[in-house]
């Protein structure tokens, strides 16, 4: 299980074989079901996740009770919910397995403690943060610019895999469109 995360390490930074087995050393395995919720809106966010194999996606719950889908995360990916992570406050999202999922995870504490100790991992941490803001930057412009078709189309092109392995109704929960919408978009292409 750990091979796929030392090579999304190393695609990401540069360390000493040493290095690099002292961090895996810190990854825990979990295996979650579909459905099965990772944090509640509330709790803190004390896990780095990592997707072996399956799916989870990052939602918080609007006033009207609506569910908005903020981040997706396939196989050979990390996240958490940033916030809470970072500055120790609770939760305002959830994160959810999306299909039966095979994880890695790391605690907050030992994440921090190897940032402090290993310049490696503080620069992959650094560059996890720069992706992270860059994703979410595209993501809001794409919202304030981009209409529905375009928003599918855009995602389309830059992540086809959340289309074709997930379920119509989170792609348009993802888009911030309805099913029907996103039904009507798709028979127009």
């Amino acid at each position: 299980m750990k091979e796929a995360l030392a090579k999304y390490i190393l695609k990401k930074v540069k360390m000493s074989d040493e290095d690099l087995q002292l961090i895996l050393s810190y990854f825990k395995s979990r295996t979650v079901k579909k459905k099965e919720i990772l944090l509640h809106e509330g709790g803190l966010s004390n896990r780095m996740y990592f997707v072996v194999k399956g799916c989870l996606r990052i939602y918080f719950i609007k006033d009207v009770g609506t569910e908005v889908t903020r981040r997706i995360i396939f196989e050979n990916d990390a996240s958490s919910s940033m916030v809470s992570f970072i500055t120790e406050n609770p939760s305002n999202e959830y994160i959810e397995a999306v299909m039966d999922s095979e994880l890695l995870y790391m605690d907050r504490k030992d994440f921090y403690h190897l940032v402090e100790t290993l310049p490696a991992w503080e620069k992959f941490y650094r560059h996890q943060l720069e992706y992270a803001y860059v994703i979410n930057t595209n993501r809001l412009m794409s919202f304030i610019t981009n209409d529905a078709t375009e928003r599918y189309l855009l995602l389309l092109k830059e992540n086809p895999e959340i289309i074709k392995r997930l379920p119509n109704r989170l792609v348009a929960n993802y888009l911030n469109i309805t099913q029907e919408g996103l039904s009507r978009l798709k028979s127009k292409l």
